[in-house]
């Protein structure tokens, strides 16, 4: 009895040695933003408090900001389990960011004819600067960061020279080119192969352990999907018609209220958000002439020719509003004319109408009597005197006595007293 409760404790001691072992798993396709860094960083940590024997990455992405590439790299730099950066499926790209990021990590891969490269940097500031600033500006920035991926293909012992030529000459080869040239580690077709592919290379001193692991997939966030979704140009492009349609609604037709707080938060939104995707200067100042030239065409007896200057200039405005964002984070076309036309009909068919109702007399209540001719029922001056009006007989007081009969035109509104002077032709 003693012999087997010894076996079995011993059993007992080895389930954690024997336990299989587990790689991490995560996806990232579409442009590199602040929630791909969070969720990159968060599942470094995740990973390692799992024991993970690696964290996979998987990567397909045009690219993207250059403040979140930074922390994805110093996220790889700082990972206490190894980093394997895997760009696939097949046709996937690791493109500008997603080159240095690939770069970054522990074991770089990639999926057969997938690419890499053009890791040339975008500008992001200033809207108005003249051509030869933003030549001098741009050259700046390839030089830095050409030294920045150098350093990085240094440290992992990669083809610094390439990876320097993708900065300055923004060059770009396939999976197959980068391995030969010393820029990725290897080629797998799919997870399963490049877990095999992995087993046994060494990493900081851990030898890797993956052939047959188990692959957890570590889910992005609900706050990370959000703010994924949040920082596209469609959804800024979304938040400027809702600032521009709810206070101009407000505007058009006070009291609504509701138009005019949608209005207010949207506006809130951009101003955050511009501070991570700068928004074109020149762009966003058509769009407010274009705003302007629809609201003078509703005065002004042009027969529609503001209302076409309007629309060439929100539709240029459109176009230039995310024009110096990187790849990825660049407005579809087929949504510029889309808002283009609906911000056009919104001008035309409903602030026109609101705003002209404002400059109407009033067509209800008492006040509708002034400006009316009637004539005097009885004889009118300042002691008093009668008008029938609108079916009702009235008290009516004039500074001019008038006889019964005679045509008056009502001038005020006293309480319940009518203000009257003769009516002359």
């Amino acid at each position: 009895m003693k012999r087997w409760l010894f076996i079995a404790l011993v059993l007992f001691a080895a389930v954690p040695v024997l336990r299989a072992a587990q790689v991490g798993l995560i996806k990232i396709d579409g442009p590199i933003g602040p929630a791909t860094a969070n969720y990159v960083s968060r599942a470094l940590d995740v990973a390692a408090s799992q024991n993970d024997e690696c964290l996979v990455i998987q990567l397909n992405t045009p690219g993207g900001l250059m403040g979140s590439m930074n922390d994805i790299i110093s996220a790889l730099y700082a990972s206490h389990i190894p980093t394997v950066m895997y760009v696939a499926p097949e046709g996937a790209m690791a493109g500008s960011a997603g080159c240095y990021i690939t770069l970054a990590a522990d074991i770089a891969a990639m999926a057969p004819h997938t690419s890499i490269g053009a890791a040339h940097p975008v500008e992001l500031g200033g809207g108005e600067d003249e051509e030869t600033t933003n030549s001098i500006m741009m050259q700046k920035m390839g030089n830095m960061y050409a030294k920045v991926i150098q350093g990085i293909a240094e440290k992992r012992h990669r083809n610094a020279s390439w990876a320097m030529s993708s900065v300055s000459d923004s060059a770009a080869i396939t999976a197959e080119e980068a391995l030969k040239t010393n820029v990725i580690d290897l080629i797998a077709t799919d997870i399963p192969d490049l877990l095999q592919k992995i087993n046994g290379r060494s990493v900081d001193g851990k030898v890797l352990k993956t052939a047959g692991a188990t692959v957890v997939e570590i889910p992005m966030a609900l706050s990370e999907e959000f703010f994924q979704l949040f920082w596209q140009p469609e959804v800024m492009m979304l938040l400027t018609l809702v600032a521009i349609y709810g206070i101009i609604a407000e505007i058009s037709h006070p009291g609504a209220i509701f138009p005019g707080v949608a209005g207010a938060l949207a506006i809130i939104l951009l101003l955050y958000m511009s501070a991570t995707l700068p928004l074109n200067a020149a762009g966003a100042a058509l769009i407010v002439l274009a705003i302007a030239l629809f609201v003078l065409d509703i005065f002004a007896p042009t027969h529609g020719v503001l209302t076409v200057g309007g629309i060439i200039a929100f539709f240029l405005g459109l176009l230039m509003l995310f024009n110096r964002e990187p790849a990825g984070y660049h407005l579809p076309v087929t949504w510029v004319i889309a808002a283009t036309l609906m911000t056009a009909a919104f001008f035309i068919f409903f602030v026109s109408k609101g705003i002209r109702a404002q400059f109407q007399p009033k067509r209800a209540g008492a006040e509708t009597m002034i400006g009316q001719t009637v004539s005097a029922r009885s004889r009118i001056d300042t002691a008093g005197g009668k008008v029938f009006i609108e079916g009702e007989l009235w008290n009516a007081v004039s500074e001019t006595p008038v006889e019964a009969g005679q045509p008056v035109e009502v001038t005020a509104l006293e309480g319940l007293t009518l203000k009257v002077k003769p009516k002359t032709n």
